[in-house]
């Protein structure tokens, strides 16, 4: 797979994952909050660990 064909992929997806958030939090306005600080904290993690991984 080329490059730009994977770059392409993981976009799509990042785009359909956001849609589906925020179609999630305008039906439970009450889960946003919880939700922004999960994915608050997986970024965290994930800013650590993946360039610990990639070495």
């Amino acid at each position: 797979m080329s490059s730009l064909a994977l770059l392409v992929a993981v976009l799509l997806v990042l785009v359909v994952v956001l849609a589906l958030l925020v179609d999630l939090t305008h039906r439970y306005p009450k889960a946003a909050t919880p939700m922004l600080v999960g994915l608050g904290g997986l970024t965290v993690i994930a800013t650590v660990v993946v360039p610990i991984a990639v070495r």
